[in-house]
Parts: C-alpha cells; sequence; structure tokens
C-alpha cells in the first residue's frame, strides 16, 4: 500500500516513540500538518512564535532525556528556528527539527518564502538533510534520530519540500542504520584509563570537574560513587547541574566567571583536575595561562574534537563517561585505594566557611532571596527549574542546589534570552507531575512572553517568578563595574508591561512581591495552583551578581564574594571605585 510522504514522516515519528511535536504552520507545511492531525500518538502543540518550538523541544530533552522535536514551515518559519537550534547545538541536546520546503523545482529560484535552510543550518547542526525524493524519507528519519541521540547528541535538521511531502511511496520503516563513518567511540582507552586511576590514586589535591557530558551519558550515580570513593571535592558546571549533588560534603558548586571563592580558589590550586564531559569553557577558565596552571589534567569526553581543543590534557580519554568512571573505579578497586585527600579536604571547608555564598538584606527585596525561597519550598519535592539568561540565571545557579539529574534546564553555551519560558513549557510537557518553575528577568521574559498563551491553552500549571529590577541586569552590571556607569539602552523602566495584568490578560494567575514576607506565600499559592502562574518579584534595581571574574582575569581573581561589612566596604578594599 502507498500513502503520501508526509503521512510517512508522521508513521516515522511514531516509530521513534514521539508523544509531543512543537511547532508552527505555513503554507508548504500544510500536507505534514494535516497528517500530524491524524496521529493518534503525537500531540502537536502550537507555539506562538517557531523559536518557541525549538526551546520547548530543547527543554523536553533535557527534561525526560528523549529527543526533542520541532516543526516550521519554510523561509522566516525555518529562520525563527535557528537561535534555538544553535542553542541546542553548543548545548549538546537530541533534537530533530523538520522545516518544510518549497517545491523542488522551483529551489534557489527565490520562490516565495524561500530560504536555503539547509545551507543555514550546516554549521550549527551535527547534520542536515534536504530530501528531494519522497522514498528517502523513512531512511532520512531513522538516521536522523540515531545521530540525535548517540554519541554527543544535538540536533539534526531535515528539510522537506512541499512535492516531497505529497509524493506517493511505498512505505516500510528500516530496523537499523548504516552510517560507515559514523562510529562514537563509547570504551575508553583501557591503558589510558588505569593511567587516569594511578594519577588519582596519587593526587593530593584533585578536583573532580563535571559538565553536561555526564548528564548525556546518565552516568551521575557513577560520578558519585567515584568521588566518594576517592573523596574527591567535585565542582559541576552551569551544564553540569544535577550530575553530582550540590548538597553533598564533596560538592563545590560551580565554578567560574561567577562561582564561589572556595570552588575557584580550589580550581586554582589543585594538582589534578579530572575533567569528565566538560570542554573547558571560557566562562570557566577565565584567563587560560593561569586556569590550573600546577595541576595535570584528565579529560574525559566523547567528542575527540573536544581533547585538546582549549587545554592539552596529561591523559586524554575518549569515551562514553558512564563507561570510563566505571572503568577508572574498577581500577582503584583493584588497587584497594585508600584516599589521601583528607589535608585538601579540610582546606576547602576552610574556604567554604570563610568565603559561602552570601548576600546583603538591607534595601528592597534581594533576588537572591527569592531563589532561596524557591528551593526551600520545592527541595523536597519534584521539581524541574528552568531559566533565562542574565543575572537571573547566574543568581538561580547560585542559589539553588540541584540535586538530580535532569531538574536544571538553562542556556548555556549560546547563552539566549527568552529561552526559559518555551523550554519550561517543553519540561512541563515531559514531566507533568514535576513543579516547574521559569526563574526570568523582566528583559528576557518579554522576548517569549507570548508562550504564555501556550502554558495557559494547554493547561500547564508552569510557575514564572520574574526578578524584575527593571533592567537588563547583567548589561547594566558590567556598564556600571567596566563602562562608568553608562547605561546606554539597558534601563526597562519605562516601557515594560505591568506582568500581572499582561498574565491575566492570557489567563494566567498574576502576582506580585515587593517585600520578603510576601514572597513565600505566593510561591505557595504557584505551587498549588493547577493554573499558570506568574509572579512579578520588584527586586534592588541595582543588585550585582557576585563573585565575579572579570573578564581577562584569571578565576582566583574576583570581584566579591567576600562576607561581612557593607558592600560598598567590600568593594572599596579591593579597589573598586
Amino acid at each position: 500500500m502507498k500513502i503520501k510522504g508526509a503521512q510517512a514522516l508522521v508513521a516515522s515519528l511514531e516509530k521513534e516513540g514521539v508523544e509531543v511535536l512543537f511547532g508552527y504552520p505555513g503554507g508548504v507545511a500544510l500536507p505534514i500538518f494535516d497528517a500530524l492531525y491524524d496521529s493518534k500518538q503525537i500531540n502537536t502543540v502550537l507555539v506562538r512564535h517557531e523559536q518557541g518550538a525549538a526551546h520547548a523541544a530543547d527543554g523536553y530533552a533535557r527534561a525526560t532525556g528523549d529527543v526533542g522535536v520541532c516543526m516550521a514551515t519554510s523561509g522566516p518559519g525555518a529562520m525563527n528556528l535557528i537561535t534555538g537550534i544553535a542553542n541546542a547545538y553548543m548545548d549538546s541536546t537530541a533534537m530533530v527539527a523538520i522545516t518544510a520546503q518549497v517545491l523542488t523545482a522551483v529551489i534557489g529560484t527565490d520562490a516565495f518564502q524561500e530560504t536555503d535552510t539547509f545551507g543555514v543550518t550546516l554549521p550549527i547542526t551535527k547534520h542536515n538533510y534536504l530530501i528531494k525524493d519522497a522514498r528517502d524519507l523513512p531512511d532520512v528519519m531513522k538516521e536522523a534520530f540515531h545521530l540525535a541521540r548517540t554519541g554527543r547528541p544535538g540536533p539534526v535538521l531535515i528539510d522537506v519540500p512541499v512535492d516531497v511531502s505529497r509524493g506517493e511511496i511505498t512505505y516500510k520503516y528500516p530496523e537499523s542504520v548504516n552510517l560507515p563513518g559514523y562510529r562514537p567511540t563509547l570504551k575508553g582507552h583501557a591503558k589510558q584509563i588505569k593511567q587516569a586511576a594511578h594519577m588519582i590514586a596519587k593526587a593530593k589535591r584533585p578536583i573532580l570537574y563535571v559538565g553536561g557530558g555526564c548528564l548525556k551519558a546518565e552516568a551521575w550515580d557513577d560520578i558519585a560513587k567515584l568521588a566518594e570513593l576517592a573523596k574527591l571535592p567535585t565542582t559541576t558546571t552551569m551544564m553540569g547541574k544535577g550530575a553530582f549533588p550540590e548538597t553533598h560534603d564533596l560538592s563545590l558548586g560551580m565554578p567560574g566567571m561567577h562561582g564561589a571563592r572556595y570552588t575557584n580558589y580550589a580550581m586554582t590550586q589543585t594538582d589534578l583536575l579530572i575533567g569528565i564531559g566538560v570542554r573547558f569553557d571560557d566562562r570557566v577558565t577565565g584567563k587560560l595561562e593561569a586556569f590550573a596552571k600546577n595541576a595535570k589534567i584528565i579529560h574525559v569526553d566523547i567528542d575527540p574534537a573536544e581533547i585538546g581543543k582549549i587545554i592539552n590534557a596529561d591523559v586524554p580519554i575518549v569515551g562514553d563517561a558512564k563507561n570510563i568512571v566505571d572503568g577508572i573505579i574498577r581500577e582503584l578497586k583493584k588497587m584497594e585505594h585508600k584516599p589521601i585527600t583528607g589535608e585538601w579536604l579540610h582546606k576547602i571547608a576552610g574556604w567554604k566557611k570563610k568565603y559561602p555564598l552570601h548576600y546583603h538584606m538591607e534595601g528592597a527585596l534581594k533576588p537572591e532571596f527569592v531563589v532561596e525561597q524557591i528551593y526551600g519550598l520545592t527541595k523536597d519535592r519534584e521539581t524541574v527549574i528552568c531559566t533565562e539568561v542574565g543575572q537571573n540565571q547566574m543568581w538561580a545557579s547560585q542559589y539553588y542546589k540541584i540535586t538530580k539529574p535532569r531538574s536544571w534546564v538553562s542556556s548555556g553555551g549560546l547563552g539566549t534570552m527568552g529561552f526559559g519560558l518555551p523550554a519550561s513549557v517543553g519540561a512541563q510537557f515531559g514531566r507533568p507531575k514535576a513543579a516547574v518553575f521559569d526563574i526570568a528577568g523582566d528583559g528576557s521574559i518579554q522576548m517569549v512572553s507570548q508562550e504564555l498563551a501556550t502554558a495557559v491553552y494547554n493547561n500547564l500549571p508552569i510557575n514564572v517568578v520574574i526578578l524584575n529590577n527593571g533592567y537588563l541586569g547583567m548589561v547594566r552590571q558590567w556598564q556600571e563595574l567596566f563602562y562608568d556607569r553608562r547605561y546606554s539602552a539597558s534601563d526597562l523602566a519605562v516601557g515594560t508591561p505591568d506582568f500581572v495584568k499582561l498574565a491575566e490578560a492570557y489567563g494566567a494567575i498574576g502576582m506580585r512581591c515587593t517585600t520578603p514576607e510576601e514572597v513565600a506565600p505566593a510561591l505557595a499559592k504557584a505551587i498549588a495552583s493547577p493554573k499558570c502562574c506568574v509572579i512579578d518579584c520588584v527586586v534592588e534595581r541595582e543588585e550585582n551578581v557576585y563573585p565575579m571574574v572579570a573578564p581577562g582575569a584569571s578565576i582566583d581573581e574576583m570581584l566579591g564574594g567576600v562576607p561581612g561589612g557593607s558592600l560598598d566596604e567590600m568593594l572599596e578594599e579591593e579597589g573598586w571605585e
């Protein structure tokens, strides 16, 4: 029996277990959306902007571990997916993006709503396809999902001309893929694993440096076993939050530009840095030549291109993080390893006591306090924390302790403002029983506020907490510190909507907090409500994120993060005007 190409595409999605597709229809996409109408398995979610579709698919993938799927029409629809695809690429999110395309006969003629989607997305996808024959659809779909979810995950784009969607084929979905040039290394080299174990056994000041790759590999239990076996202080990057419990005694939290002083001091003074599923991002390393300069480096990553890209590793190991960490544990047990890190742990404990994350409560409502209140009310239940980008993201990173995997959804590599709300839509679809929060800023939420309609229409009980300081907060902070307080194009005080009324206009519940006493009751009401809630927290306008590593500085050269005294006194002590 023959079926249409669009029907074959939908049948392939069903074979891959897809239950939710985030999309926005348009002219040449109509055959596919028409086929989706008949699917009893796939819930087609209409977002209000194509960028929201990509971010929602991204959030769904991160919260569930499944492949996220999004779709848009040709031309402007496909181009509006671009930011979300690039975001997924930078953060190694498993995603399949489907774009419709004009007739194959007119490709390249500047036809109505035509863009070279294949060419535009080449640098921001793990792989992409332009299908010119409907008979290729089943094989391409099978390959796309295989590529998206295996090895180093990433987005795969499939561009489908409208005549391919309308064409007829005899449909048979392949049982396997044949990609001779694609063979991700999973096991790791046994000799290098053994060498890594011996280095760990001898190190007096080791640091276990864990990134998002450990979450992709589902290596969180193995990471905990290794840390506890060798008594390794463990730091998780922003993308690695959830790979190791941040409440654990061995946890150092997040390193880098806005990491705690004790974390960055430890990273600087370590004699062995064990990087697993990390890419030595510039926001972590700071001034590269000063980063862990007295340390030997073990670098584990499934992507061989990451090994030696930024930092030369003394022991490079290409492979799956779970397999390699398990191998290191086995080698340490064979050696009957007895930890020798006691003195190092004692030193770090001293730093933790002297330099805890802190803030000053005087004055207006503090954003850090709001995040702490969210943490206090949700830490004992299933929760997914999504964030926008900017100061709100950093305060969330610092003050919300993530203890479980797939509970943190944030834009890392691309730093995409507007990510959090649509990502929380995807996370809530993927984890319907979880309390899903979007910790937002008043700048970033205005880029995507239309997705409140998506949340309300689909009865999603998402809680959007806006840390409203009336500025593009991180931009303003840099302008204060490095541009003589010349607040160019960063003041949002005029023209920002009333977020309570905006929420109500969309059919959500709107609340406002201006004092510390109002925060907990508002949050409790939101958590208990079956509806989407928006809480507008009017916070200190010029609150800064501290500690902070200035551009070009070493990560042990931090501004702020020293408790005691007023903020002005602290800045004066450190030589800041």
